[in-house]
């Protein structure tokens, strides 16, 4: 049959990017506490294409999917990457993979168990630049006003939040470190089942520990310019005010590396 993806192109202009797109699959992911852990993704592929093909072979990119679609983790994106590369005749290849997570959480004073999902985005490029792996995070958070709790009598008023946190990395480095790491950098985590106890003491710990947009993106970025495994970093904190008819928001972005 006549392969009309590699017949020639007339009009002599390459594409940076082509591929598909929002497909929706099932995959196995790295789980700390479970070893893996199954889930449904959003995954977009991506290969350069020169300016001599008139098309890729869209199907490729679905074999390539389904032969690493049970094992699916930072430490092998690489080969997923350069398989890419390698099956479609390319110079560079692209992907990301957006897919909610699940961790066992107890509550603090109860102990008592509920699955908190998270939304992770793993987004890899491999071309002649080399390879780049930048993990996504989003994490929601409970803040409590500052400025509300030193002007009112009694009471302050507090709201949930979202912080969604971009990383480059040396090593390998563990979805649930990162979000550890935000919920102890907010007035208080999110919890999907707290009992009477618990919600007494997540209201006094937000009370006592009160944070603007602000506090929550500064202290995030203390830790992680703190951690050598860390590279860079993108990280920004909307609160959703629960007495405005507006976000709170801010954000940090930082380059570690070419420091001394």
């Amino acid at each position: 049959m006549i392969d009309v993806q590699n017949q020639p192109d007339h009009r002599n202009i390459d594409i940076d990017k082509v591929g598909v797109k929002n497909i929706r699959y099932p995959i196995t992911v790295l789980d700390r506490a479970n070893g893996s852990q199954q889930t449904v993704a959003s995954i977009n592929m991506y290969v350069n294409l020169p300016h001599l093909y008139k098309g890729t072979h869209m199907s490729r990119f679905i074999e390539l999917l389904s032969h690493y679609s049970s094992n699916i983790n930072l430490s092998n994106l690489p080969d997923i990457l350069e398989a890419m590369k390698q099956r479609l005749d390319a110079a560079s290849a692209h992907i990301e993979i957006e897919f909610p997570y699940f961790i066992s959480k107890a509550a603090p004073v109860s102990r008592s168990q509920g699955l908190m999902e998270y939304n992770i985005r793993f987004r890899g490029s491999l071309g002649s630049e080399g390879m780049d792996l930048v993990v996504e995070i989003a994490v929601p958070v409970t803040t409590l006003c500052p400025c509300s709790k030193e002007i009112s009598a009694s009471g302050a008023h507090n709201q949930r939040g979202l912080v969604r946190l971009a990383v480059r990395f040396k090593r390998f480095i563990w979805i649930e470190d990162l979000i550890a790491m935000v919920e102890e950098s907010a007035s208080s985590d999110v919890f999907s089942l707290l009992k009477r106890e618990d919600e007494k003491y997540v209201t006094e710990r937000a009370y006592d520990n009160p944070m603007f947009v602000e506090d929550v993106v500064r202290e995030v970025s203390r830790k992680l310019g703190e951690d050598p495994n860390i590279t860079w970093f993108a990280v920004d904190s909307e609160n959703f005010e629960s007495i405005h008819n507006h976000s709170a928001y801010a954000y940090i972005e930082c380059d570690k590396r070419g420091r001394a």
